[in-house]
Order: C-alpha cells, then sequence, then structure tokens
C-alpha cells in the first residue's frame, strides 16, 4: 500500500452497482508469451514513474513485448481500480496494496498466482502473505516496508543514554530522559488519533502478543494483550511524552532535525528524507528495532503486483513479473526507488548486505506481521483507529474502548 495515503473501500458496494459477476476469463483466447503484444500495467505514486524506465529495459530484451506503464495517484487508485473491475478494463498487470486485495479478490478479478513459477520462501512470510486471500495467492510482492525506531543519538547522549531501547520500559525510560535531560519538546512521536493512527499503534499490538483478528478471521482486540498494548500507548498521551494534537500532514522529520521530536517509528523512506533534508544532524540519529514486550515485532507493508482474471496476456503478465521479482530485478529497483526488496535473497549482496541501518529493516521485516487481507479491512481498522483517540484523549479506558472496538468489529466479519 502507499506510504502516505489509503482510501476508504467502498468498491464493493460500487462494483455491485454496476454488475460485477466472479466471473472471468482464464483460458480461451490468451497469447503466448513469445508472441507480439502489449502489456499493460498500472502502477502506483513514485513506483508508476519509476517503473517506465524499467519497461524500457526490458522491451530491449524482450523485443516481442510492448509494456504500457500507466502511472496512477495513491488518491485516485482504489476508485480507478473499483471502475476498471466494473467495466472489464483491469489492466493485464497492477500494483496492489494489501488493503484492496481482500476487496479485488471478493470481486473475482484477479488470477491466482502460478505458485509453480513463484515461490513463497523466496519472500518475506509477511510479504507474501498480504498477497494472499482465504489461502490462495493473488499478488506476487514487489517490494515491502516495515516500521523501525528512529532516534537521535546526540541528544540520546546528552540524556545519559548510549544505547538504543530494547523494551517498553527502556523506550519510555529513554523518552522522559530526553524531556528531562535533553530538554526536547516531546519523548516520543506516536499518531493520537485519525485516519490510520493504528500504524504506529501496531508496533505495541504485535509486540505484546495482540491482534485484531485472529487467523480464523475472528476479531480478538479486545484480548488481554491488545489492552496491554493500548495502556502502554495512551501512557505516552497521559504522561504529556507525547503530543495529543497533531496536525493533518504533521512533518516528523522537520521536528526531528530542529531536536523537538527525538524518536519516532519510521519507514525506510525515512532515511532518504533525513539525508536529504536534515542534512545538519547526519551522524547524530540511528534507528533500531521496535523495542519488544514479548517480542519486537512491527508492521508489514509494501506492495504486490496482480494479474487480471480477463487478461488475454497472462504469460507475458507472469515473465515481467518475474523480471520485477527475482533477486536482480528486486536489487536493480531498489537502487532506483530505495523500495526494500521482498525477496530475500537480493539482501544477501551489494549496498543492501552492507548498510547497517537497511539490515536493522532487514531483522525486523522477519518478524514483521501483515495485517489480514480482508474486504472490509479499512472499516476495521478504522474502529481500531477510534478506540486509539478515545484513550489518547482521556475519553475512555483502554479497556473499554476496546470493549466498543470488538463489538463493532465483530458486525463487520460475520
Amino acid at each position: 500500500m502507499s506510504r502516505t495515503a489509503r482510501t476508504a473501500s467502498a468498491g464493493i458496494a460500487v462494483a455491485l452497482a454496476f454488475g460485477i459477476t466472479a466471473c472471468g476469463s482464464s483460458g480461451g483466447g490468451e497469447v503466448a508469451a513469445d508472441k507480439k503484444q502489449t502489456l499493460t500495467v498500472w502502477a502506483m505514486g513514485a513506483e508508476g514513474e519509476k517503473l517506465t524506465d524499467v519497461a524500457k529495459v526490458y522491451e530491449k530484451s524482450h523485443p516481442n513485448i510492448t509494456v504500457k506503464v500507466t502511472p496512477v495517484g495513491w488518491d485516485v487508485a482504489h476508485q480507478k481500480l473499483v471502475s476498471a473491475a466494473a467495466a472489464g478494463t483491469m489492466p493485464d498487470v497492477a500494483q496492489m496494496g494489501g488493503s484492496y486485495m481482500g476487496e479485488f479478490a471478493d470481486l473475482g478479478v484477479l488470477e491466482s498466482v502460478d505458485t509453480k513459477t513463484f515461490d513463497k520462501t523466496d519472500f518475506f512470510p509477511s510479504g507474501w502473505n498480504q498477497g494472499e486471500v482465504d489461502g490462495t495467492a493473488y499478488g506476487v510482492p514487489w517490494y515491502v516496508d516495515t516500521r523501525v525506531l528512529y532516534y537521535r543519538t546526540d541528544l540520546a547522549e546528552k540524556a545519559g543514554v548510549d544505547k538504543a531501547p530494547t523494551n517498553w520500559k527502556e523506550l519510555q525510560d529513554l523518552a522522559t530522559a530526553y524531556q528531562k535531560k535533553a530538554g526536547t519538546k516531546w519523548g516520543l512521536s506516536i499518531q493520537p488519533s485519525g485516519l490510520d493512527t493504528v500504524q504506529n499503534f501496531y508496533s505495541f499490538l504485535y509486540s505484546a502478543g495482540g491482534e485484531i483478528l485472529n487467523d480464523k478471521g475472528e476479531a480478538v482486540v479486545d484480548s488481554p494483550e491488545a489492552v496491554k498494548a493500548l495502556k502502554e500507548y495512551g501512557s505516552y498521551f497521559d504522561k504529556g511524552l507525547s503530543n495529543k494534537s497533531v496536525a493533518p500532514g504533521y512533518d516528523v522529520v522537520k521536528d526531528f532535525g530542529n531536536g523537538r521530536v527525538p524518536m519516532f517509528f519510521g519507514g525506510p523512506w525515512h532515511v532518504t528524507l533525513l539525508n536529504e533534508g536534515q542534512p545538519q544532524i547526519k551522524g547524530k540519529w540511528a534507528v533500531a528495532n521496535v523495542p519488544a514486550d514479548k517480542s519486537s515485532v512491527s508492521m508489514a507493508g509494501g506492495s504486490s503486483l496482480v494479474i487480471s482474471k480477463d487478461s488475454e496476456h497472462k504469460a507475458a503478465a507472469t515473465e515481467f513479473i518475474k523480471y520485477l521479482t527475482d533477486a536482480k530485478g528486486q536489487a536493480d529497483w531498489y537502487e532506483r526507488t530505495k523500495d526494500l526488496p521482498a525477496n530475500t535473497a537480493a539482501w544477501t549482496s551489494g549496498a543492501l548486505a552492507d548498510d547497517a541501518d537497511l539490515q536493522v529493516f532487514k531483522k525486523q521485516m522477519d518478524t514483521a506481521k501483515a495485517a489480514p487481507s480482508l474486504a472490509k479491512l479499512t472499516e476495521i481498522t478504522d474502529k481500531v483507529d477510534q478506540a486509539i483517540a478515545k484513550v489518547t484523549q482521556g475519553k475512555a479506558s483502554a479497556e473499554d474502548a476496546l470493549k466498543t472496538a470488538q463489538s463493532e468489529i465483530e458486525g463487520l466479519v460475520k
């Protein structure tokens, strides 16, 4: 899914209004991979721009293939996919985040992955899981991301701390020390409310052993583990270590650079943002794995590549996706975009193997957990967002907030 945007999912209702059925051609007039043909590909955000360059390289070694890449903004991606599904005009290949996967699999517009061509053991487990719906793989992992802890080492030293926090107590002790001894405004930046607050909460929830839904698809968000995680999350706001009021579009990078915020949970793209946007703190910050409760577990994000059920170019589409997701293609994609490879073999050589910061992300990906691919995932996580906001704003206890969310989510998954 996009790093910064997620569209509320109402696709099934819209699609049904257009009369979509779960049918589609899976044979018949398909074109062989070695025949002259054009592949249509939709890719989102910055990936859409970069993929055009890769497609040109691919065409040189596959002169019978023309790859027509259409870049699509994340702000309109969901609606464009819904409209294409309704009209029967899905591209041959599309980029798709985990929060879309369940919805479009339910609509019957995605071809299942050829598991003889793509081996799930080549990829991070959480990356592969994002493309699975009810045990069937519909997407091949293209890139992954996860959240780790960014912290100011210079300010930590000023606060009398010389190592990264490894557990919840050390994390809160460091947040307190930053304020009291290093004079920072806040101790840790975590989101108090609003869309996708759950993405900050996942590091606490998963590390405590909690989940929103269990492996059976049952709501378990009011479990003792989840309550413990939300109490811990809320304590940062109760103690004034985190800001209760954060404006939409807040730029944590700027406050990290000026020292108002000494810690935050961020993705791999923040490395580039800090290096380019805050050069004055070069060598004064580091990344570390998510501090553990039961264990250190962060969220898994990223995008997969899917093939349309109705595509007449499935063989060529499969070959193109194979090119993009094998170890060589993944290493090349990282050099072009800095997106983290989903294929673990790409991490064994070059910059990915030699960079200590990137290896922190790899270690985190080894245990990262993906949210289940469900048609109503955005509605479900919205209920958790609301529960978190009640706690951070002092309007409800963790127990009561999650009890309400549990009841609401149960109604969505029945």
